[in-house]
């Protein structure tokens, strides 16, 4: 049975002494036999009004419905699709697959909202945290070594090239570095998934005021957020800096030469698709800055900061902003990525889709990112992503 009693909420969270914590309550939804699990924070916060509720379900059974088409056809196009299934664009599938992973623990928070509040408990708090964390930091991963990759490719274009093996390699990698943080808090091993917010959704304890408990935050936050943060600024950083150099050695050339540029047409076409690629890769790196950050800062403020400024309303932005940049991935990649908007082209022409077809000189770059970086057209193609 729910308990909808203000006062019943507070007499179940009494001390054994029989004096009242002070914990002053209005009507949650919330099964008596789950008030252990839900930190005392939220419950001193009104119950949101039922139309919230509603349009945040709304809302997510849309984002599901977007993000399950358009990470699936990603999945499925660079996967079976001979232009595209390269080393690189394996990671361009396996952020696909965290994608979609995320949308897969949409349906707990959506039954939750039309039911305001945490109806299906316990275990079900703990599939949602554990999926939230595989995605999340499985994504953040894998745009870490997808801008190892451009930066290594454009850094030495001739030896640098990503073998299939290596690549599979490294996702490896990536999952078995994101599984333990998935589990730990799972089995309360160290840390642990608590609902969070209007308690539809779930994540990390960053509330609970204890030496282990912030000491797991903190460590969290330096593994799943600074780290592949660090590496995607310092990898994309060289990459722009070895474009400078490029650009500007080209110029001092041409000085030299005394002609206008070194740049041939086939060149300046090639540059242009792989001008195209870049800004795919770094949007979509942009985008998982943008949707982590926030929560970043929200686990801090919980564990270190005022947590009076992390009301219930509050703590819903990041979480749907996480939801909505799961959701954009593979819509970033339709509009920008010319190989894959040709490959959409051909398989589902009902979306009328314009896209020029790529040439063969066009094909035989090796640079995927750098824009300017370009090779003779002898050398084998090279990844897209």
């Amino acid at each position: 049975m729910l308990v909808h009693n203000a006062s019943v909420i507070a007499a179940a969270l009494t001390q054994d002494n029989g004096v009242d914590t002070g914990v002053h309550l209005l009507a949650w939804n919330v099964p008596a036999s789950e008030l252990h699990h839900i930190p005392e924070h939220w419950l001193t916060y009104p119950e949101p009004e039922a139309s919230i509720h509603y349009l945040l379900a709304l809302v997510y059974i849309f984002l599901l419905t977007m993000g399950i088409i358009g990470n699936g056809l990603v999945i499925w196009i660079f996967s079976t699709s001979k232009s595209l299934k390269t080393a690189s664009n394996m990671f361009v599938v396996n952020l696909a697959f965290c994608d979609i992973i995320m949308m897969l623990k949409m349906p707990i928070f959506v039954y939750n909202s039309f039911n305001r509040g945490y109806a299906l408990g316990h275990i079900a708090c703990q599939i949602f945290g554990f999926v939230g964390s595989l995605s999340g930091i499985g994504a953040g991963m894998t745009n870490a070594f997808i801008a190892y990759d451009r930066y290594t490719t454009i850094s030495n274009p001739l030896e640098g090239k990503l073998t299939r093996t290596k690549a599979l390699m490294m996702i490896v990698v990536i999952w078995c570095y994101t599984f333990p943080w998935a589990v730990l808090p799972m089995f309360e091993f160290w840390g642990r998934f608590v609902p969070e917010g209007f308690l539809t959704s779930c994540s990390f304890d960053y509330l609970t005021d204890t030496f282990d408990n912030d000491m797991f935050v903190a460590v969290l936050f330096i593994c799943s957020y600074v780290i592949p943060m660090s590496l995607i600024i310092y990898f994309y950083s060289q990459i722009v800096k070895q474009v400078m150099h490029h650009e500007k050695a080209l110029r001092d050339q041409a000085k030299k030469m005394n002609v206008e540029s070194l740049r041939s047409n086939q060149n300046l076409q090639s540059q242009s698709v792989e001008i195209k690629i870049a800004k795919v890769a770094i949007m979509v790196c942009f985008l998982f800055v943008a949707s982590w950050t926030p929560y970043a800062v929200l686990a801090l403020i919980g564990a270190f900061g005022d947590q009076s400024l992390l009301t219930p309303g509050i703590t819903m932005i990041p979480a749907l902003a996480c939801k909505f940049v799961a959701c954009l991935d593979p819509y970033v990649y339709a509009l920008s990525h010319p190989r894959y908007r040709l490959e959409l082209q051909k398989r589902l022409p009902w979306l009328a889709i314009k896209e020029d077809a790529v040439s063969d000189a066009q094909s035989m770059v090796t640079t995927t990112t750098a824009g300017a970086v370009t090779t003779p057209a002898t050398t084998e193609p090279a990844p897209t992503a």
